[in-house]
């Protein structure tokens, strides 16, 4: 566990208790503060209790009803909306910062023996490069945790010996419940709209990636992509600020041969591994254990991830792909696709996928954008509205040749069928084995 003894005595709250929620309050109780913690769900509140060894104390209560006057902060998870749920007015004016478990990692960092940190966030492939990242390092030798929005909350992990590196990636939401994280490398993939429900408009998000930069002290190597211009406009600021040698822009269209790197293809997954690289070259990672950690890349699961070859057809499960834009890669490394799209629209068209319409031979969709997205394809390519995953799966299955593919790239989120991406994903991979 990580943790600080300068939270001992002091009061904070700790509002959701799910997976950085509860690390956060652990780590505060073993650290010897007061922690005032809840969550909506009677279930999480009934069976979470502190370590015996603990040396704070725990009130089970709902910090938007107690007063807040004094306390070091309210830690809240980046699930909760802070830009309308009621905790955000309560703790502005107790005076009480609102942060996030990252935060508190933050200011754990003095006491931790010495280390680097690696920062990843992005619209787009911040996972895959966060865990590319990750594993060139343990290639290398070089001690690393993996944390942030992937893995295990980052507070309840060990602390890393001398010399180690963690490596975070780090959602928009757990950025504006940061204040002081001076990440050693930053990285910005891209910024394209997504959550725009939790922002001001696409500025209000993009301004939120920015201080993921804005956090960094000088001589700090800060590597943005330049696809986007809302990207563009962040390397421009940082380079203004007095810090253009910190500066490392990701160009994109760049011609790389990726015929060595079997998880990384795609024009996506170039640009992911360039930054993957300029990031472990800012480390002092030698280019040998690079390459060798970008040929042994195992991928993500369900980030076009190969789950089987039957008959001669090939099939991906690339159901992290929740938006048009993620899902765009996949229609471009991959040569005649059958795909399977739909789900719970978060935009009214599929524009960002049209470069790679010409790859697709047949679409299935399913779920709340069944009848939308056939309507949006129609004219492109044949396209059979199936409802249901399983549907999709076996329809698919029956119409693809020797050679060509079938792809679960949805564009969409996934909550109007399944608990989440992950679930998806999973029960894509069931119904390929099912087949008979």
């Amino acid at each position: 566990m990580i943790a600080s003894a300068s939270w001992r005595g002091k009061r904070f709250a700790v509002l959701g208790l799910a997976r950085s929620g509860l690390a956060s309050a652990r780590a505060l109780l073993s650290a010897g503060a007061q922690v005032t913690a809840w969550d909506a769900k009677d279930e999480v509140r009934a069976t979470f209790y502190p370590d015996r060894s603990a040396a704070g104390t725990l009130t089970l209560a709902d910090p938007v009803e107690a007063d807040l006057t004094g306390f070091s902060g309210v830690v809240v998870s980046p699930g909760v909306p802070i830009n309308r749920h009621p905790i955000a007015a309560k703790a502005r004016d107790a005076g009480a910062p609102l942060i996030g478990d990252i935060e508190l990692f933050a200011q754990a960092r003095g006491e931790l023996p010495p280390h680097k940190v690696v920062g990843i966030t992005g619209t787009n492939g911040k996972s895959t490069t966060t865990a590319l990242i990750h594993h060139i390092l343990e290639v290398a030798g070089i001690p690393a945790r993996l944390g942030g929005n992937i893995g295990l909350p980052i507070l309840g992990q060990e602390p890393l010996p001398e010399g180690g590196v963690y490596v975070l990636e780090l959602s928009s939401y757990q950025i504006d419940l940061t204040l002081s994280l001076d990440c050693d490398v930053a990285v910005l993939l891209n910024i394209t709209p997504d959550h725009l429900d939790r922002y001001d408009g696409f500025d209000g998000y993009a301004a939120s990636k920015a201080r993921l930069f804005a956090m960094q002290s000088k001589g700090h190597a800060a590597i943005i992509g330049i696809g986007d211009e809302a990207s563009q406009a962040i390397a421009k600021q940082v380079a203004r600020s007095g810090r253009a040698e910190d500066l490392t822009k990701i160009a994109p269209g760049m011609c790389m041969d990726q015929s060595h790197w079997p998880a990384l293809q795609g024009p996506h997954n170039a640009q992911n591994a360039l930054a993957a690289i300029a990031a472990c070259e800012a480390l002092g990672v030698s280019q040998e254990a690079i390459e060798a950690g970008l040929h042994s890349f195992p991928g993500l699961p369900h980030r076009m991830e190969r789950v089987a070859t039957r008959n001669g057809v090939l099939f991906v499960n690339d159901s992290k792909a929740t938006n048009p834009t993620s899902a765009a890669p996949a229609l471009e490394a991959f040569g005649r696709i059958h795909w399977i799209l739909g789900g719970l629209a978060k935009t009214d068209n599929l524009d960002a996928c049209r470069p790679g319409f010409g790859h697709v031979v047949r679409a299935y969709t399913i779920g709340d954008a069944t009848e939308r997205f056939a309507q949006l394809l129609a004219g492109e390519f044949p396209v059979e509205q199936c409802g249901t995953l399983a549907a999709a799966v076996k329809a698919a299955a029956a119409q693809a040749q020797s050679g060509e593919t079938v792809l679960l790239s949805p564009a969409c989120a996934s909550f109007d069928q399944f608990t989440d991406f992950e679930d998806r994903g999973a029960q894509f991979r069931a119904a390929v084995g099912a087949l008979q």
